[in-house]
């Protein structure tokens, strides 16, 4: 389920001045969008796998990459997020 507000964001965020307002005033620029309680939690409290199910997955890569934190973590946070895998039953 994508929440467009949430997305809009993250596509706005490709433009480096609003960017670059919004790594100084995070609050501020949030305070332009209509997010879901929960939803704005998650982005403030970077919650990638809260976000990862509601965003478009490159706009989620960038919003991360651009808000500081640094891919390996990204990366760990977005594994740690994906479900395990099911285990086949087996035929007897």
């Amino acid at each position: 389920m994508r929440d467009y507000w949430l997305s809009k964001l993250f596509f706005d965020l490709q433009s480096p001045p609003f960017a670059d307002e919004f790594r100084a005033d995070r609050r501020k620029v949030l305070d332009r969008y209509p997010l879901k309680p929960e939803v704005r939690s998650a982005v403030e409290a970077d919650d990638v796998a809260f976000l990862a199910a509601r965003a478009n997955p490159y706009l989620l890569r960038f919003y991360f990459l651009m808000a500081g934190m640094p891919e390996d973590e990204f990366l760990r946070r977005i594994r740690a997020s994906a479900p395990a895998p099911a285990t086949k039953a087996a035929h007897g």
